[in-house]
């Protein structure tokens, strides 16, 4: 359904503005490029009728909007389970087991993280990508924060473009590393491999901070906190160090058992088939109430596992 009705006037100082400037400045909870559209298309007004965005305004003109649902979701509600671990009238975090793909897509045209929280708000269907935030890929596990209103959605979106949501991973790397630090890599998408990414100067402005956590005889607990979101940031970051992360068939090439190692590492390292990646934690202000969110979940069984293993086998202080 649609957002109710909105009846202003164009505040006196804003004389002299375009069209578009001051609607963005009037109706701040929606994006200047949504305003234009529905300016375009008839559902915002002046004087009750059209304008164009660069006509300029006196000041004191009636203004009438009337927000549009869009509905821009193509996916089908499906019952699958969701491990909810906030939620709100306006946003919720999901905690999403790895395995689970975040959108529909080519091979993937159903039973994604979008279509069970479709079946749980049908209202998504109205929000841009479902209200979906940001993305983990299909094999990170951790928290998505998820937009259950259009305003939600436009203060969200602000504050990914402005680094005002604090993520923070969980990640195992190959190889011991001495220390913490930052990468500062650009990225873009492979030059020949169109699946993947890979460090080039040519890319997004990208930066990894990290710190080391726990150190094993041939591998590197570490936290890790974004500053950007690109692609496979992290990942793609870790494996131009050349510490790609355990598990990750797409970045660190085959596995490669160290030597020494126990015969539980052995096999819980063979049978660990997915990038040892983990979304630990998610702060943000909340877009309507102001206060600030902060949540954490920790890292799902077989990543436990995993870490138990190393610890058993050999710890490094």
């Amino acid at each position: 359904m649609s957002a109710e009705k909105q009846i202003t006037a164009i505040p006196a100082e804003f004389a002299g503005l375009r069209l578009d400037q001051a609607l963005a400045r009037m109706f701040p909870d929606y994006s200047r490029s949504r305003l234009k559209e529905w300016l375009l298309a008839g559902a915002i007004t002046v004087e009750g009728g059209p304008k164009r965005p660069r006509d300029a305004v006196s000041g004191g003109e009636t203004v009438t909007l009337q927000p549009q649902a869009e509905v821009t979701v193509r996916a089908k509600p499906e019952p699958i389970g969701l491990d909810i671990v906030y939620e709100d009238d306006e946003l919720l975090v999901v905690n999403k087991p790895a395995g689970l793909v975040v959108h529909p897509g080519a091979g993937n045209p159903a039973g994604t993280l979008m279509n069970g929280l479709l079946h749980r708000v049908s209202a998504l269907e109205e929000i841009p990508r479902a209200g979906i935030i940001h993305r983990l890929d299909k094999d990170t596990s951790g928290l998505l924060l998820v937009a259950k209103t259009l305003i939600a959605h436009t203060a969200l979106v602000r504050l990914l473009a402005d680094r005002d949501i604090s993520r923070h991973y969980l990640a195992v790397c190959n190889g011991v590393l001495t220390g913490g630090g930052t990468i500062r890599e650009p990225v873009a998408r492979h030059p020949v491999d169109r699946k993947r990414m890979s460090v080039q100067q040519n890319g997004k402005p990208a930066v990894t901070h990290h710190t080391v956590k726990e150190r094993y005889a041939a591998f590197t607990y570490v936290n890790v906190k974004l500053e950007t979101g690109r692609t496979h940031q992290i990942r793609v970051h870790f494996a131009h160090r050349r510490h790609a992360l355990v598990g990750d068939q797409v970045y660190g090439g085959r596995l490669a058992l160290p030597k020494g190692a126990s015969e539980e590492l052995i096999q819980v390292l063979r049978h660990f088939k997915r990038q040892a990646l983990h979304a630990t934690r998610l702060a943000f202000e909340h877009p309507v109430s102001g206060e600030i969110v902060d949540l954490e979940v920790q890292p799902p069984k077989d990543f436990q596992l995993l870490i138990e293993a190393m610890r058993r086998d050999t710890t490094i202080e």
